[in-house]
């Protein structure tokens, strides 16, 4: 198994319009976590915006504007890594909330030290997008190599979960495993129980960083 995440560039991404985040533009805090509510489970990163704040606001941004509700988890290996975010789900598409690549954000106080490490999946140095991965072990091999931007701050038995399910040969879930909703948020997300009764109180309300932890 290559040590290496690559995703090659030769199949465009259907366009898909990402909003400026009003949060991301002001004098606010800027999002420091985004939950994902997958079809195999809720799991929540933390954003690591003091050391990676383009790569951090590119997925806040992307998570806001619902790029990545209903993407796939496209390519698992057991024990090395769950891959996802990419909308045409073939591990070639996607883009960023700057439109095009960007660069890479590595620091060296930042090491893939074990499971859990989220990190930007790319082609090669400065190939950044919208695709992501998460370590189910240490990869030291992949250390300055991509950028890393955040760690699973709760459900990690939801990224294990993921790591064990039947493959193919070419890594590919034989059962999809969706992002039903991604979404940023500043401060940890209340538990998603709560977040579910305050929207079914008020059905009119849309879920943001302000309304879930206000």
């Amino acid at each position: 198994i290559s040590t290496i995440i690559i995703i090659t560039t030769s199949t465009p991404s259907p366009p898909r319009t990402v909003a400026i985040d009003p949060i991301m533009k002001s004098n606010q805090s800027p999002y420091t976590h985004v939950q994902f509510e997958t079809s195999v489970g809720t799991f929540v990163m933390e954003l690591y915006y003091q050391h990676a704040p383009r790569t951090c606001y590119n997925i806040a941004t992307l998570a806001q504007s619902g790029y990545y509700n209903g993407t796939i988890f496209h390519r698992i290996i057991s024990n090395f890594m769950i891959q996802g975010g990419d909308p045409t789900g073939t591990g070639r598409g996607g883009d960023s909330a700057y439109g095009g690549t960007f660069a890479d954000e590595i620091s060296r106080n930042l090491k893939h030290t074990g499971a859990g490490i989220v990190s930007m999946a790319n082609a090669g140095p400065n190939t950044n997008k919208s695709q992501f991965f998460v370590s189910l072990k240490p990869l030291p091999s992949l250390d300055g190599k991509h950028t890393i931007f955040g760690r699973i701050y709760s459900g990690m038995s939801v990224i294990h979960r993921m790591g064990m399910v039947a493959t193919t040969k070419e890594d590919r879930p034989k059962s999809p495993i969706t992002i039903h909703k991604a979404t940023p948020f500043v401060g940890p997300p209340p538990p998603l129980a709560e977040q579910q009764g305050r929207l079914k109180d008020n059905p009119h309300m849309q879920l943001t960083a302000a309304t879930a932890t206000s």
